[in-house]
């Protein structure tokens, strides 16, 4: 039975993708795409080794994209959606539980020029299986609060351009790798002041095992705890 309810869930989510669509800053919508690396198509990337899982499919050019300015410890929100825009039905497909991360990298120059690669990453946030018995995720509660999340930028940041990553890691269908599913969006923003930290950086793709616990994973078979792949969030 539990086989046959994994590949109804599949099946019933094979077109259920999204992307993310909206950034906010400091609670103001900054508008559809605006600031974004916009990917061809919402379809998830699941190969862990490619360069897509920087900014997802064609995500490492943003000559053509606008860099936003934003104040040392601002709140940048995140709004994601299955299709085109805000059209009433849930942001992401339910079945589509998994965790919610978001990570920063610095730009050597311009946030535009930046194509992500290397050991530049640094986790902001992150959280995954919120209540085992209940089985809500941090997708959940995202797709209860009409899509969107948020997280505050440390005030020790130094000042420049940066690419702001968020992930939501579909899990439906990772009880074998490939399977987990990547939703990715990658924004540009420059920030106007800040402190002089130097935190842990990883490198996307390279942060990421196939093998990872958090990424191979069968959550309906009684899964009690959940440790997302990557670093530990550094809080500034």
């Amino acid at each position: 039975m539990k086989v046959a309810f994994i590949a109804l869930v599949a099946a019933t989510a094979a077109h259920a993708h999204h992307t993310m669509q909206y950034l906010w800053i400091n609670g103001v919508d900054q508008g559809k795409n605006v600031g974004i690396r916009i990917p061809p198509n919402n379809n998830p990337v699941t190969d862990v080794t490619l360069t897509d899982l920087t900014c997802n499919v064609g995500g490492t050019v943003g000559s053509t994209v606008s860099t936003l300015t934003v104040a040392s410890g601002a709140t940048i929100g995140f709004e994601w959606h299955q299709h085109d825009a805000r059209t009433g039905e849930d942001p992401l497909a339910t079945g589509h539980h998994g965790p919610i991360q978001v990570y920063i990298a610095k730009a050597p120059s311009t946030a535009a020029a930046f194509d992500g690669q290397g050991s530049v990453w640094t986790k902001l946030y992150s959280s995954g299986l919120l209540n085992a018995t209940a089985m809500q995720w941090a997708s959940d509660v995202v797709n209860a609060n009409g899509g969107k999340h948020e997280v505050k930028l440390p005030t020790s940041l130094p000042a420049g351009e940066y690419l702001i990553r968020a992930e939501h890691i579909a899990l439906h269908v990772a009880s074998s790798y490939p399977g987990a599913q990547f939703y990715i969006g990658c924004a540009q923003l420059k920030i106007s002041s800040g402190g002089s930290a130097a935190p842990a950086k990883v490198a996307l793709p390279g942060a990421y095992k196939g093998t990872d616990p958090g990424i191979t994973v069968n959550i309906y078979n009684n899964l009690q705890t959940y440790t997302a792949p990557g670093p530990a969030v550094w809080t500034g």
